[in-house]
């Protein structure tokens, strides 16, 4: 056998789709096997399209709540009645199309999550990828059903915020799936984030879960209620004022974590990207909390409401790549050619 020296030669293999690991090996016989084997550029891009869609899906759900547009498609799975799409007539047209667009985007995530899914067994990556993969269009289908149950129980405060929450699970999920998916799968995993901080990310993650909850509160309670006819009723009964100060109160809770975290990564001299990430999550979260207070003194103005769920969105999905960044492996070494 000609030994390999960090060169690739005539004999060997160029490690394109991320080292499958040895348990798995690529898929060369089964169904899959006449797909091209796929770079682990591709697989990024899918990731990172995966997790784009997670947090664009919430922007458009927003989108159909501050538009007063959650029962312009009054039924599910069928728009209406007698019609799985818009028909004039039934509701107001831009409520209809902007509720039935947001519907149609469940198809884009679950080609996304079926085209990475394919991606990572085709290339044969190891168990956690995969498991990861899964996740997304399991996620995306109960995700749909909630949402069915939420337009079936005339947007009752509860459902809506129950749509949400799956949303953020999943945006999470996808963050840890694009940071593993660059990893070698042959490298041996190393912990390089020590316990005590680890807690203390698992500590802010629960925080921020924290947070999310109770800025669906304060939605449920507010002005924008996803349509007209959704009664006082099936809102939230809790003083609003009450609602935003505790929910500001533990995002500054959760702010002061990851900057406890990140001084303590700092002292330590911790390898990886966790240091880079918590910076950038500070930046995200300083801005969240100037967006929130604009909003608030402005009185909820709709654009602004949208910012502030896609950016926490984005925030759940950084959130999620520092968790992942606690326990890492080497990336996927570029491949080498010699002439």
């Amino acid at each position: 056998m000609r030994p390999r020296i960090g060169l690739v030669t005539a004999t060997s293999t160029v490690p394109t789709s991320g080292s499958p690991s040895a348990d798995r090996g690529v898929d060369a016989s089964g169904p899959l096997a006449r797909l091209p084997l796929p770079p682990v550029r591709l697989q990024k891009g899918l990731a990172l399209a995966n997790v784009i869609a997670q947090v664009g899906i919430m922007t458009t759900g927003v989108t159909v709540r501050v538009t007063a547009s959650g029962l312009g498609c009054d039924t599910w799975p069928r728009c209406n009645e007698d019609s799985f799409v818009p028909v004039s007539g039934s509701a107001p047209a831009l409520h209809q199309w902007v509720e039935f667009g947001n519907r149609l985007l469940t198809f884009v995530l679950v080609a996304v999550a079926a085209a990475l899914l394919l991606a990572v067994y085709r290339a044969g990556r190891r168990r956690g990828i995969t498991l990861l993969a899964w996740a997304m269009p399991a996620g995306i289908l109960a995700q749909a059903v909630i949402g069915g149950i939420t337009v079936l129980a005339g947007l009752s405060w509860w459902t809506v915020a129950l749509h949400l929450l799956p949303s953020m699970i999943l945006a999470w999920l996808a963050a840890v799936l694009f940071v593993r998916i660059g990893e070698d799968d042959s490298a041996p995993a190393r912990r390089v984030v020590p316990t005590p901080l680890s807690w203390l990310t698992g500590l802010s993650a629960v925080l921020l879960a924290g947070v999310i909850a109770t800025g669906t509160m304060v939605t449920g309670a507010g002005p924008h209620a996803g349509d007209a006819n959704v009664s006082a009723a099936d809102r939230l009964q809790l003083p609003i004022q009450w609602l935003v100060h505790f929910h500001a109160e533990l995002m500054v809770g959760y702010l002061c974590l990851v900057v406890g975290l990140v001084l303590g990564l700092l002292a330590l001299r911790t390898e990886g990207p966790a240091i880079r990430r918590c910076i950038v999550l500070i930046a995200l979260i300083v801005v969240q909390a100037t967006v929130g207070i604009i909003q608030y003194q402005l009185g909820v103005p709709e654009l602004l409401v949208v910012l502030h769920v896609t950016l926490a969105g984005a925030i759940t999905a950084v959130t999620g790549a520092i968790w992942a960044a606690g326990v890492i492996r080497d990336h996927v070494a570029a491949p080498s050619m010699v002439g």
